[in-house]
């Protein structure tokens, strides 16, 4: 749930400026990195599958080979980020059409948040690795420095020093660096106590890295998607206008603060049922399933409660422009349906990663998608904002839909294996 707490402040520190434009720029300017970041999550996630399936096994060699080339790519992958900057730049506003006020904006935001990409992609490997090795407490412990060191740092730049949308990216740019230094100190020291040696050979593997290269292709086609839909989503508001692009901006950070909270559950599942796929342990396996899904759906009815209850004065926590808080309240009534919708495809997710089933998970986002975007020519003509966001809830269900249905597989797989190997 720290997550989307640096999202949240982003939006809430511009919120209260008198121009709705500013709220419109850092969604804009989040979303466009959202979608390239994001894009990479194969880092985050395929490393915890591998280490997951390593570490229940027992290997200690692999786990620490599997970090390595989880960190030796994001270092690749994000120095070219940074090197294309421009083109990236030209192509993500030409696809998102907003006023001339709200690029300006958003690329002063664009050009200093730009350069934190190695930092944010080798974040993600090492995030991988804290939940594949089962230390949550050291992942939240970098996830807090990391959104903590983002909030202070927002306060300070725009409250105090003025420096608006710039600041705000300037600080997410800080905060990244200050959390991959803690982060390889944090993994260091767990390194030690696992055991193991860095070995170049068996790190360069060839028959490793064409099974990591396979997982992640998957998966970052999978992601690409994913954020596609949210990339749509934030198009098609700044077509129906800046007051529903803001408010919409305000309603999203809510619906993040859900699907990173149930996805506490799925990074569980992503380490306990890998771990048991590892140890080919059918029993823990199921056991691991069965309890994160139901604390899983526990939450998420949760959620909606406090959505209920709560989501108006949330709302104006965000913001206090008048507009926006009316027009956010119209719509919030999506977002209490949201958790309920939502929590199975978080969950599937997890325990696909785990399995390293990234072949239906591909597959899945990839058909939601198709059906997501259909839905929206229909329905957003019909029903403008409240269409598109009826599309949204659509693609949610599909997702899970899809990979409920290929579901049994994982298991078929296991039992398969087990028998293979003689284990239960």
């Amino acid at each position: 749930m720290s997550v989307p707490l640096v999202g949240a402040v982003d939006t809430a520190v511009v919120g209260h400026l008198p121009d709705p434009a500013y709220i419109g720029a850092v969604a804009l300017g989040a979303v466009i990195f959202n979608f390239i970041f994001w894009g990479f999550g194969f880092l985050r996630m395929g490393t915890t599958g591998f280490i997951a399936q390593a570490y229940g096994g027992g290997d200690a060699n692999e786990v620490r080979s599997t970090l390595a080339r989880g960190l030796l790519l994001a270092g690749v992958l994000g120095m070219a980020i940074v090197l294309l900057q421009a083109p990236i730049r030209a192509l993500a506003f030409w696809v998102l059409e907003g006023s001339s006020e709200l690029e300006s904006l958003a690329a002063s935001y664009y050009v200093i948040r730009v350069w934190s990409a190695p930092a944010t992609l080798a974040n993600y490997a090492l995030l991988g690795y804290l939940i594949g090795v089962q230390n949550t407490r050291a992942a939240l412990a970098l996830q807090l420095v990391l959104n903590i060191a983002n909030v202070l740092l927002d306060l300070f730049f725009v409250l105090v020093m003025g420096w608006g949308v710039a600041g705000v990216a300037l600080a997410s740019l800080l905060s990244e660096y200050m959390a991959l230094a803690f982060g390889l100190w944090v993994v260091h020291i767990n390194l030690q106590r696992i055991g193991g040696q860095w070995i170049w050979s068996h790190i360069l593997y060839g028959p490793r890295l064409r099974a990591l290269l396979h997982v992640n292709v998957n998966i970052f086609l999978r992601t690409l998607s994913l954020i596609g839909a949210f990339f749509y989503f934030t198009a098609m508001g700044t077509r129906l206008g800046e007051i529903t692009l803001a408010a919409n901006a305000v309603l999203l950070h809510l619906h993040y603060f859900m699907s990173y909270g149930l996805d506490g559950f799925a990074h569980a599942v992503e380490a306990l049922a890998g771990g048991a796929y590892g140890a080919r342990n059918r029993t823990a396996y199921l056991s691991a399933v069965r309890a994160t899904t139901l604390w899983a759906l526990i939450v998420a009815g949760i959620y909606t409660v406090l959505y209920a209850t709560l989501g108006h004065q949330i709302i104006g926590i965000i913001t206090g422009i008048d507009t926006v808080r009316a027009a956010a309240a119209d719509y919030l009534p999506w977002v209490l349906l949201s958790p309920i919708i939502s929590v199975w495809s978080f969950q599937f997710d997890g325990i696909y990663i785990g399995a390293t089933r990234t072949v239906e998970m591909r597959n899945s986002m990839l058909l939601s998608l198709l059906v997501y975007v259909a839905a929206s020519w229909v329905l957003i003509p019909l029903w403008h904002n409240h269409g598109l966001w009826l599309s949204f809830m659509i693609f949610m269900a599909m997702r899970a839909i899809t990979l409920g249905l290929w579901f049994p597989r994982i298991e078929r797989a296991l039992v398969k294996a087990a028998e293979a190997s003689g284990a239960r």
